[in-house]
């Protein structure tokens, strides 16, 4: 019996064991640290550098990091990154650990403080921290009064307006033009919403990028929203548009963009011009510096030497006697053509022969 109740004991105690361990492992995966962001300084004035530190955040992110204003780490950024100085801003990506440190230059935002360091993920799930920060001599000014009753509901299809051009064939980004309506479901008015515009291409996550619209939508009304949405460059495929508000997706349209083929002519183009030319290039060099045939050097002699003989049998040609002026014809009337006494006794050159004076050749 003793040695019986120690086995049961031993067994329990086990079991124990094991349970603990089992909840302790889902509860350490289901529920990570969140991430951290720590400054080296909490205010610094404009021109300045600090040190932004994270942990906990996912391996090999890549994050954005920011100084915005009219924000808080409760309320978060009051506008979007509309609220932000994006020009001095700095990309970091986390190491294997979900770490980095990143130095940051102190730059004014466009609005009031309070003011905060925005670090939030690029691609990805989205994760964001607000860490607060002073910006001095940077104005302040009080945050506006945010409603929670207002409350957006697409209430038509989206629709992609536009036309992005001839450029667009030849791999320039296309453009369009994000169309639909909403409507305020709420009981308070929504005043200039931020959407977020979410493009994926393929299998692959959304990339966010938010976009303000200016107006306001009162209780019970709609509203018409257009925004702008770009790809890049060379961009081809089907692709997928989604609308965020808040936290959720109002709508998505997808987009079929045609691959730019102008790039694709141009590159062949260029294949087949580029090595005529170097060719007809090489053959002009090679002309002007190989030496000259033999051969035709001989050729080049035999033609002159042609060239020299016809020459000379014109001359003779043309000296011959008969081509020569007739003296007795051509001596003036009244003339004789006889010698005077004691003076040597001269032939007049033969004439040419002619119809009425024939040659003597054949007859005796």
């Amino acid at each position: 019996m003793p040695s019986a109740r120690r086995a049961l004991g031993a067994a329990l105690a086990a079991f124990l064991v094991l349970s603990a361990l089992l909840c302790a492992v889902p509860a350490a995966v289901a529920d990570p640290p969140p991430p951290r962001v720590e400054l080296s300084a909490p205010q610094a004035g404009k021109g300045r550098d600090i040190t932004v530190s994270g942990s906990n955040w996912r391996p090999r992110a890549l994050l954005m990091l920011l100084v915005c204003g009219r924000a808080t780490p409760a309320t978060g950024v009051i506008g979007g990154t509309n609220s932000c100085a994006n020009a001095d801003g700095r990309a970091v990506t986390t190491d294997s650990t979900g770490s980095f440190s990143k130095k940051v230059p102190v730059a004014e935002p466009p609005v009031p403080c309070p003011c905060v360091v925005h670090v939030a993920t690029v691609m990805g799930g989205q994760q964001s921290v607000d860490a607060e920060f002073v910006v001095a001599g940077h104005p302040t000014a009080p945050l506006p009064e945010q409603s929670g009753g207002g409350r957006l509901a697409v209430l038509t299809a989206t629709r992609l307006e536009g036309d992005s051009g001839l450029l667009v064939f030849f791999g320039a980004p296309p453009v369009r033009t994000l169309e639909f309506t909403v409507g305020n479901l709420g009981t308070d008015p929504v005043q200039d919403p931020v959407f977020e515009i979410g493009t994926a291409h393929g299998l692959f996550a959304p990339q966010w990028e938010e976009q303000q619209w200016s107006g306001t939508v009162k209780p019970g009304e709609k509203a018409r929203i257009t925004l702008p949405v770009q790809l890049p460059a060379g961009a081809h495929g089907d692709y997928s548009i989604s609308v965020k508000y808040g936290t959720k997706v109002l709508a998505e349209q997808p987009w079929g963009v045609p691959r730019p083929w102008g790039v694709t002519v141009f590159w062949v183009l260029l294949a087949l011009v580029v090595p005529a030319a170097l060719f007809r290039i090489g053959m002009a060099v090679v002309d002007k510096v190989r030496p000259p045939d033999p051969r035709h050097a001989r050729r080049s002699a035999r033609r002159a030497a042609t060239a020299s003989d016809d020459g000379s049998a014109g001359d003779t040609a043309a000296a011959l006697p008969w081509l020569l002026p007739d003296a007795a014809s051509s001596a003036p009337p009244g003339s004789s053509s006889a010698s005077p006494p004691g003076a040597p006794s001269t032939t007049s050159a033969p004439s040419a022969p002619s119809e009425n004076r024939p040659t003597t050749k054949g007859h005796s």
